[in-house]
């Protein structure tokens, strides 16, 4: 095999170790804009890093949409944000053909989809035929228009959001859109100390500008981008905790292994898609911190957001309160530690 030489090496190196930087510069900015959601700052990372969707849950005014557009505004690619509405049509998204009568022809028009960070707002809005027609993007980045498939750019992230209110006119997300998600986060409400922090960046806003002073942050490039998934996806995983991220997905199918009243409160577990999920977010996870090898709390970190939406309840344990968040948290306890 052929090797690289050492100057190559080292530069690819420094590389790295640069791009880090950046991305240690862009998390703290983001907290600095985005005050009491660190958790969904590292999520929006961590799904950019590990190349896949996110969803976003929360009650409005949490700043869901502010975030994914302030991570947009600090990379070098295109942005679009999509309103959804009930009369939303699938052309609105994907884009449409249009008659050229002097040239005898149609040309097609691209829609928003085609942008490399796609913001669908308030997703649960639309119907299912809008829904769906993010299904073909998001698994398989291509659209189809009549007989004609378009690819997606390289870099392709759709960013959803939906709140957990107001859920007359909705149209909730069916498991299979779902699951084309690589995490399903839910925020809340910031504490005190935050609320307060929020208030005084508010008004120094309103008099003209934050006087915090910042270092001017450069955007990403996509380049950069992708060198960082290449060293996420260089991060050790060992065989023991390897086996542990095994278990803790087997468990979610056949939890009888480990409890059998847990197992009767299960309809469906988690598909390998699950496992890829949460190997690459726990990859993301420990390359932000500054490692390149995972630990159990990384998984352990990011379990709920990958699993909750693959772990399903039964009707009888949704009635008795038991949700996807609960269900993984039990399967967390079961599972031992390697």
């Amino acid at each position: 095999m052929d090797t690289l030489p050492a100057s190559e090496t080292v530069a690819r190196a420094v590389s790295i170790d640069a791009v880090h930087a950046v991305f240690d510069s862009l998390r703290m900015r983001l907290s600095e804009m985005i005050v009491g959601q660190e958790v969904l700052i590292e999520r929006l990372l961590i799904a950019l890093l590990a190349d896949g969707h996110l969803l976003v849950e929360g009650a409005p005014g949490l700043a869901k949409t502010t975030a994914i557009r302030a991570l947009a505004s600090y990379l070098e690619a295109d942005f679009a944000r999509v309103q959804f509405t009930p009369d939303l049509l699938p052309a609105d998204l994907t884009g449409t053909e249009i008659w050229r009568g002097q040239e005898g022809r149609f040309e097609f028009q691209p829609g928003p989809i085609f942008h490399s960070v796609l913001l669908a707002d308030e997703i649960n809005r639309a119907p299912a035929k809008v829904q769906s027609a993010l299904l073909e993007a998001m698994g398989e980045r291509q659209v189809t228009v009549g007989r004609t498939t378009y690819p997606l750019p390289q870099l392709f992230l759709v960013m959803a959001t939906q709140n957990p209110i107001e859920q007359e006119g909705t149209f909730p997300l069916p498991e299979a859109q779902l699951d084309r998600f690589l995490m399903y986060v839910r925020i809340g409400y910031p504490d005190a100390d935050k609320e307060a922090e929020i208030l005084r960046l508010a008004r120094e806003n309103a008099l003209g500008g934050s006087s915090r002073s910042h270092a001017v942050l450069r955007k990403l490039s996509q380049r950069e981008v992708f060198e960082a998934r290449r060293a996420v996806l260089g991060s050790h995983v060992a065989p023991p905790l390897e086996r542990y991220l095994i278990e803790i997905v087997l468990a979610s199918r056949n939890a009888g292994t480990y409890d059998r009243e847990l197992a009767e409160r299960i309809a469906w577990g988690a598909s390998p898609r699950g496992s890829i999920a949460l190997e690459r977010c726990a990859q993301a996870r420990a390359w932000l911190a500054g490692r390149d090898y995972v630990t159990p709390e990384d998984v352990r970190a990011v379990a709920g957001d990958v699993l909750r939406h693959r772990v399903l309840p039964t009707y009888e344990a949704a009635a008795e309160g038991w949700d996807g968040d609960r269900l993984v948290q039990a399967l967390l306890d079961k599972v031992p530690l390697p």
